[in-house]
């Protein structure tokens, strides 16, 4: 069933008290909206957007993952409220559902349920223990009788505990008929959506209710809404990739993006941070370390190690206190205090502790090739560009630079100096 799908995100969302549009605030790694058009577009290949506050910076935030989104302007100063984020709209198709840019959390399964509710105009309503300042919902056996503002309401109204959430299927035709209708006379001079539903019934069309789960459809307004929204969908991701096999533990306590990927059986200790896009598969995440958009395949990671961007880890031990970043690593040993960047290591070497590429001049980046079964000592600096071909042992101490070849041994430590009684002489003790 070809349904349009339109998310209204015009609006200022003043109480998130950010700089930043509320929509692209950040949600498990990426921006609000994000979650959203994924499940719109699951559904539908006509999405529209509508925006008004940073319009430019959301267009180009969205069109880095998707690029069939239609996007139109409201005029809030003429025509605020979710009524009036329409008058610019045209549907593609004869039915539409209309979604809210705040609800990260609706899934494809919800949305799904209502493009296929047997209903000329439907709403997705919420039985809520709390309906703070939820518009209210008159029913009379799932039939939509009256939806009223909060601000709008009466005391006994406000003692209703059946909540709109603000998403509507509707058809196109109906919608285009009363959307002239709808008026801003009410508490906050606002064009309503919910004004639609008299209309509509004035026209003997069926408002039918489809009751949601509150939390999918939860609104996030504010910072306390965003942080428990983020609880939520990342107790989703960890639940879903725990029954696909991976360990978890302490779940609670490790983030996970959205966009990374885990494959065959992977364990994830406490205080663990996987960002962007990163993609492990048979390894073991020790605790409190950070993997950013890397590649981590049959290998352990940790504790309290860091992976910065562009990564690749095949069957590699990093320990403890270990950076890399822009770091290939095939068979290697890192076991502590080393800093490996713009690098690429071959299977059977070791790093010895404190080892440093000095990839960056102060003007550029460069890099270093080290070789098969190679073994860095201790307190090692290598100056890149560099190149250490295989079998080749650098000694504890040294500073490397140029190439090393085949076989060697490197050793550029200053001679060794004792210079007797010394510190007696210095402190005056003799």
């Amino acid at each position: 069933m070809s349904i349009s799908v339109v998310i209204l995100a015009a609006g200022l969302g003043t109480r998130m008290k950010s700089n930043k549009a509320k929509v692209l605030q950040s949600l498990s790694g990426k921006a609000m909206i994000f979650h959203i058009l994924k499940q719109a577009f699951a559904i539908s290949d006509d999405v529209s957007v509508v925006l008004s506050h940073q319009k430019e910076l959301i267009e180009e935030e969205i069109c880095k993952d998707f690029k069939n989104v239609r996007f139109f302007t409201q005029d809030l100063e003429h025509y605020p409220g979710t009524a009036g984020a329409l008058k610019s709209y045209t549907p593609k198709y004869e039915r539409l559902l209309v979604l809210c840019g705040d609800m990260p959390l609706i899934t494809q399964k919800s949305l799904e349920k209502m493009r296929d509710l047997q209903a000329d105009f439907g709403v997705a309503v919420f039985e809520s223990k709390e309906p703070k300042n939820y518009g209210r919902v008159v029913l009379k056996n799932d039939e939509v009788q009256k939806i009223v503002e909060f601000k709008d309401a009466d005391e006994n109204e406000r003692k209703i505990s059946i909540c709109n959430s603000g998403v509507y299927v509707i058809k196109s035709e109906i919608l285009a008929q009363v959307l002239p209708q709808i008026s801003n006379q009410n508490a906050a001079k606002e064009y309503y959506l919910t004004d639609a539903i008299a209309l509509a019934k004035n026209l003997n069309t069926s408002v039918k209710a489809c009751f949601v789960d509150e939390l999918e459809f939860m609104g996030v307004n504010d910072k306390f809404e965003l942080s428990a929204a983020e609880t939520l969908m990342q107790d989703r991701i960890k639940k879903e990739l725990m029954l696909q096999g991976v360990i978890f533990h302490n779940p609670s306590s490790s983030f996970i993006s959205c966009e990374a990927v885990f494959k065959g059986e992977c364990e994830i200790y406490e205080h663990v941070r996987i960002e962007g896009k990163s993609v492990i598969e048979n390894s073991i995440i020790k605790s409190s370390s950070v993997v950013e958009d890397s590649v981590v395949i049959n290998s352990d990671l940790g504790p309290l190690a860091h992976l910065r961007p562009k990564c690749e880890l095949v069957n590699t031990h990093i320990g403890n206190f270990v950076e890399c970043k822009n770091a290939k690593l095939k068979g290697v040993k890192a076991g502590h205090l080393s800093y490996l960047g713009d690098c690429e290591i071959d299977e059977g070497t070791n790093v010895g502790c404190g080892t440093i590429t000095c990839n960056y001049d102060g003007l550029k980046k460069h890099k270093t090739i080290i070789g098969k079964k190679v073994f860095i000592g201790s307190d090692t600096q290598l100056i890149a560009p560099v190149t250490i071909e295989d079998e080749v042992i650098i000694a504890a101490g040294s500073s490397v630079s140029g190439c090393v070849p085949k076989g060697a041994l490197f050793i550029n430590r200053a001679e060794k100096k004792i210079v007797k009684d010394f510190f007696y002489k210095k402190f005056g003790l003799q």
